[in-house]
């Protein structure tokens, strides 16, 4: 079943079935795992809990934008459409995701919302809401935005008072009128302060500020820098790598002073809030209307029924290999490198998750006897399985 036909059914089963492996996720870390799995001739499916290829990017605000260039940002086997040094929207990204699974025959189910994950003698057990497979090995390539965090003074604000994380927010027009409330000094808080700012006063919340990088240095793009650099292969156990994680992540392509002339006022972070007052760090206070909150996400592993695999709610690991055979992470935040969670650059760690699956088939290391790959590749690349 490839992504072209995933859409108009999910009816099919492999139950009772022994895969090689099932990639839990079909965003950009699941398709570029399939991608490397098709050339290894593994027996594989991508399940992907969404009603299309790129639906969490479609259902970001409007106007977001990678900061990215193109030429940063396509997967193994097929360029990212569009003229180099111009910045993706979300929407053009959830197309090419689509687009890629498609083009390169991919087997993705769509509708698939993983339940349970469970550890079985053969390898393990996958269950979503209509079936259940088995497989030898699986990646779970859920990535790091899974669900959003809102602080606990979130919860002492009145009904009155418009709150939504900015997972919610599409745009300036589906908010009440009147001034807004960010809180969150990255990526996202800067640029839905900077949207905002246009049409209302905006306050923008910030607990610890991040570095701030231009776009453009010298004519080049950053990320025309920061690769030459080898700054995007810096690892997370290195030295540098060790600095910048304990650092909050860049902010790209904002500037302070360019949201100061806007009109929007800078806050040190929220201490409490109560009716409808927030309270900052400095002492200051802010009677709310609308506070939207960058606050970042968590991630959920509750799914996964096997002991021992995270602490703290990070998964134990080293590169995406974890201390359960047969059981891989893909596109965490510094997996292995500054770039293992971008578009981009994903597909690094992915080719060396499926070097390392690889080998455990080759040399036999794995419970039961092992199924070769049932078919011969088909379309463009991918023999993974075809209902």
């Amino acid at each position: 079943m490839t992504a072209n036909d995933a859409e108009a059914t999910n009816n099919n089963r492999v139950t009772g079935e022994l895969l090689d492996v099932v990639v839990v996720g079909g965003s950009q870390a699941g398709l570029a795992m399939a991608w490397h799995l098709a050339r290894q001739n593994l027996r594989f499916v991508v399940l992907d809990a969404g009603p299309e290829l790129g639906d969490t990017w479609r259902s970001r605000w409007d106007s977001l934008t990678l900061f990215t260039p193109t030429q940063y940002d396509a997967l193994p086997g097929m360029a990212f459409p569009g003229p180099a040094d111009t910045y993706p929207g979300k929407d053009a990204v959830a197309d090419y995701l689509k687009a890629y699974a498609a083009a390169l025959d991919l087997p993705v189910r769509l509708n698939a919302r993983v339940t349970r994950l469970g550890k079985t003698a053969e390898g393990f057990e996958i269950r979503t809401q209509d079936e259940e497979l088995r497989a030898r090995e699986v990646v779970v390539a859920t990535g790091p935005f899974q669900v959003p965090f809102t602080p606990a003074a979130a919860q002492r604000l009145d009904d009155p008072v418009t709150q939504l994380h900015s997972a919610g927010y599409r745009n300036p027009q589906t908010l009440p009128p009147g001034p807004v409330l960010v809180v969150g000094g990255g990526n996202s808080g800067f640029q839905i302060a900077e949207e905002l700012a246009a049409t209302r006063q905006v306050d923008l919340s910030i607990a610890t500020r991040a570095p701030i990088l231009p776009q453009r240095l010298a004519g080049k793009d950053l990320f025309w820098w920061l690769t030459r650099l080898g700054l995007m292969r810096v690892t997370g156990g290195s030295r540098l790598g060790r600095r910048l994680r304990t650092r909050p992540d860049f902010v790209i392509g904002s500037s302070s002073r360019r949201l100061k002339a806007a009109g929007v006022r800078f806050r040190p972070a929220v201490a409490s809030a109560d009716g409808r007052t927030v309270r900052f760090a400095d002492g200051t206070s802010l009677d709310a209307e609308v506070v939207i909150w960058a606050t970042g996400y968590r991630p959920d592993y509750s799914w996964i029924h096997i002991p021992g695999l995270a602490r703290d709610g990070q998964v134990i690991h080293r590169r995406g290999v974890t201390e359960v055979p047969g059981l891989y992470f893909l596109g965490l935040p510094w997996q292995h490198s500054r770039g293992s969670a971008l578009l981009g650059f994903v597909h690094h760690d992915a080719a060396y998750l499926a070097d390392r699956i690889a080998a455990r088939h080759q040399i036999g290391d794995l419970p039961g006897p092992h199924i070769q790959a049932g078919r011969a590749a088909h379309g463009a690349g991918a023999p993974g399985i075809r209902s």
